[in-house]
């Protein structure tokens, strides 16, 4: 069956906690995204997952009006609930971010201000968010809450730790730290933009367990931004593939995951295949050549040249988006998705 675009939900699906709708994001004449649309169900993980360069932290940041100087989202919708944040003002913006919705940076130690003590950095964001609905919020009040949300993250004693500088803890602590503050006002969606980035194997679980957690206890909707298979495995409920500024596939993680219809989800996927199968000292497959610039990109298929099973018309016709007839959600755009299939 085949659409326009790649889109999740329906009519008898429940509103989405967060719904992105053919949000395309350019800086000046050059595209960074392209026609992007996914939605996170209340309570559900999506894992965004590609390579350096895809658009992954770009689509991040344009649902935070964040993005960098001279880019702007030239079409599409980013809705929060039934909140429209396209177009939004920076005033409105910032009473949203961090109470509704907040996001979780690839480098927790720079995001943390080096010269406040932790403690009261995360009191500081329920603090101005409260003044911000005119609610009276003591100081007092507002350290008890930071506490409150350092023992959930798993902090080891929280008072001590409270009182101390970024630079006195360790990378995975700081980022507990900076996942407090993001948490603090009872967020109804997360992003995290490679949270476990440079933080050796253990912590990167304790982290994940963390996000899971919150997921289940506070029905917190979570948008993982990753390049590792092996957390969308983990954690993911659903997950969406991105390539040069699109989504290239997305479905239920355990039907894309057993089910890949797209050669490049197949290719991610197979660096993971060696170790599942008990082989540590495998070759782990590769993708030849690199992501191409947006510059470059072309109106028919973007992975045409790296791809392995790629027809003539992947490089002379528009790729439409195919849905799976027995799987509801799973979407993909190519060509030549047999074959892909075939090839797991």
């Amino acid at each position: 069956m085949m659409h326009s675009s790649i889109a999740e939900g329906t009519a008898a699906t429940p509103r989405p906690a967060l719904s992105l709708s053919g949000v395309s994001v350019a800086i000046r004449e050059t595209p960074l995204v392209d026609d992007v649309s996914f939605a996170v169900a209340p309570g559900e993980i999506l894992a965004v997952v590609g390579e350096s360069g895809c658009g992954k932290s770009i689509t991040s940041l344009s649902i935070m009006g964040l993005l960098p100087r001279g880019a702007r989202v030239t079409s599409g919708q980013v809705k929060l609930g039934d909140t429209d944040l396209t177009g939004l003002g920076e005033e409105a913006l910032d009473d949203i971010r961090g109470r509704r919705i907040s996001m979780i940076f690839q480098d927790p130690v720079a995001s943390l201000d080096p010269l406040m003590k932790v403690g009261p950095q995360i009191a500081e964001s329920l603090l101005v968010h409260e003044a911000a609905k005119g609610r009276s919020t003591t100081r007092k009040d507002a350290n008890a809450r930071a506490l409150e949300v350092m023992k959930q993250v798993g902090i080891p004693d929280a008072p001590r730790r409270f009182n101390q500088y970024p630079f006195e803890l360790s990378g995975g602590m700081c980022q507990r730290i900076v996942i407090a503050i993001a948490i603090v006002c009872r967020p109804e969606v997360l992003l995290a933009d490679e949270p476990t980035t440079a933080l050796d194997v253990t912590i990167q679980a304790q982290i994940l367990d963390l996000l899971k957690r919150l997921r289940d206890q506070a029905g917190t909707s979570i948008v993982i931004v990753t390049h590792d298979m092996g957390v969308v495995a983990d954690v993911a409920d659903r997950v969406a593939v991105m390539y040069a500024g699109r989504v290239v596939e997305s479905g239920e993680v355990h039907e894309l995951f057993a089910h890949p219809r797209h050669p490049y989800t197949r290719m991610l996927l197979g660096t993971m295949h060696a170790l599942e199968h008990g082989k540590p000292k495998a070759t782990l497959s590769t993708i030849r050549g690199t992501v191409p610039p947006p510059q470059e990109w072309p109106s028919t298929c973007r992975f045409a040249g790296r791809c392995p099973v790629a027809l003539d018309r992947c490089s002379t016709e528009p790729t439409p988006v195919f849905f799976s007839e027995t799987s509801a959600g799973h979407s993909w755009a190519c060509w030549n998705s047999e074959a892909a299939e075939q090839a797991t």
